[in-house]
């Protein structure tokens, strides 16, 4: 199931409920949410835009933590590794996972106006690629979709 990201709602529930899954599965993997990833996962959520590692970076010396580029990108290795964040390839920019734990692809619609990232259900996207291996007999191993367009918010609202 996807959170609908679209409708107005609290930021703070999201980071929540994604911080007591990032210490769930740390704990099922035998893995630290240490404090500079805690931090991480909590940026990232902050809003359901996507956020590039170097916009990462103020807010983390904003914090006192070292906020060199390595120390960012080991952190997102981790949280992606874990499941807890998608990349978003057309943006080099990351997202939080709203089903972290099980192994996905990765399906998005991207509003090209306000920047909303929404996550999507990759039921269809997965039987595209099971019928793309039966059909030309390879092996995919990794997928990712990304539909762009205008949000509903948007749609209604026209460029000035």
């Amino acid at each position: 199931m996807t959170q609908d990201v679209l409708s107005p709602h609290n930021h703070n529930h999201c980071i929540d409920q994604a911080l007591t899954q990032a210490r769930s599965l740390c704990e099922q993997q035998g893995v630290r949410l240490t404090a500079i990833r805690k931090r991480v996962l909590e940026l990232v959520w902050q809003s359901h835009k996507p956020v590039g590692a170097y916009d990462l970076l103020p807010a983390l010396a904003e914090d006192g933590f070292n906020s060199a580029p390595p120390t960012v990108y080991r952190a997102l290795d981790f949280l992606l590794e874990l499941g807890l964040v998608h990349r978003i390839s057309s943006l080099n920019a990351f997202t939080g996972c709203t089903n972290p734990g099980h192994q996905h692809p990765s399906c998005f619609f991207l509003c090209r106006q306000c920047g909303i990232a929404q996550e999507l259900d990759s039921a269809a996207v997965s039987r595209l690629s099971a019928e793309v291996e039966q059909s030309l007999g390879v092996t995919v191993e990794h997928q990712i979709t990304e539909l762009s367009g205008l949000c509903p918010k948007c749609t209604e609202q026209p460029l000035d």
